[in-house]
């Protein structure tokens, strides 16, 4: 597993997690699934490495690239209704599109190992 990206994925979870604490206007369960989602992202990558196979890994990588989505279209929703200051949302958004894009390279390298394999 390239553990950089679990690591900032981890990251992207912590400051979810703090952003969604320090907007207590958020509805509980909008504030659930967002965490949940943010979580996701790091649980599908370990897994997915977990399994020991490249074809699985790879389906697992491409959860987490959904559930990247999630979390961001759930930020995005939060900030249009004017609960998320835009500061938070910028230091969120940095983040989550580091993470996406170090998961889209990391879905690239497998996609050519695995054809290299073949």
């Amino acid at each position: 597993m390239k553990l950089e990206v679990w690591q900032d994925a981890m990251e992207l979870f912590k400051l979810t997690s703090g952003i969604m604490c320090g907007t207590p206007n958020v509805d509980f369960r909008l504030r659930g699934q967002i965490l949940g989602s943010a979580q996701s992202i790091a649980s599908n990558i370990a897994e997915g490495y977990c399994r020991r196979s490249i074809n699985e890994y790879l389906y697992f990588l491409n959860v987490a690239l959904g559930s990247s989505g999630e979390v961001m279209t759930r930020v995005i929703g939060v900030k249009l209704i004017g609960q998320l200051r835009e500061k938070d949302f910028e230091s969120f958004d940095e983040l989550h599109y580091k993470v996406e894009n170090k998961l889209l390279a990391l879905v690239k390298s497998l996609q050519a190992k695995r054809s290299d394999a073949v």
